[in-house]
């Protein structure tokens, strides 16, 4: 099956790396798989976004608005800039942490990062927030985001892709020494939902 995936944060998130350890799950499967992402924007506190396609028939590695399955966003304002992509009974897997994007900076702008949850909240019929303070404080590390949420988004079953299939990407392409971390944040959702 065909999955539409965009995932969305500021520099300094691992989004990239998010995208990249997806793709590599995906090919390993054999499943076809096209992605872009902003790289230009990734220095800290600058909007990026990555498009992943998987599954037969993909030409363009751009999601088009309104077909995403699933939209894995590092930070809440990100998640609603790129709400329209989503399609109508897509997945929006949400780190609760707000960080100040540089463009509202420079704005000037007023960010209130809970108004952007609240938001999502009466505008998204399937919304998972993930605490990714407490998640990362209780696992140790705060590098471990992007595959936190990762693991949010496999929980919700929405990704198409299983914690073995990210796990053996992640060990191929992670040096020894952060499997044990990044593998736990991987897990952390599904071992702490209670279902």
């Amino acid at each position: 099956m065909n999955k539409n995936i965009v995932l969305c944060g500021v520099g300094g998130q691992g989004t990239v790396l998010a995208s990249k350890l997806i793709a590599a799950a995906a090919m390993e499967k054999d499943i076809p798989v096209m992605s872009a992402e902003t790289i230009g924007m990734a220095q800290r506190g600058g909007s990026v976004f990555s498009h992943i396609r998987t599954g037969e028939g993909v030409h363009s590695p751009m999601v088009a608005e309104g077909t995403a399955h699933i939209i894995i966003a590092f930070e809440p304002g990100e998640a609603v800039r790129m709400l329209p992509y989503l399609k109508e009974d897509g997945q929006v897997i949400v780190s609760r942490r707000i960080v100040m994007p540089v463009t509202a900076t420079l704005a000037g702008a007023a960010y209130n990062g809970e108004e952007m949850i609240a938001w999502l909240e009466s505008h998204v019929g399937n919304l998972l927030v993930v605490d990714t303070e407490k998640a990362c404080a209780d696992i140790g590390s705060s590098k471990v985001l992007n595959i936190l949420l990762l693991g949010a988004a496999i929980h919700s079953g929405a990704l198409g892709l299983s914690e073995e299939d990210i796990a053996s990407a992640l060990k191929a392409r992670l040096p020894e020494k952060f499997h044990e971390l990044n593998l736990r944040a991987l897990t952390y959702v599904r071992e702490h939902s209670g279902s």
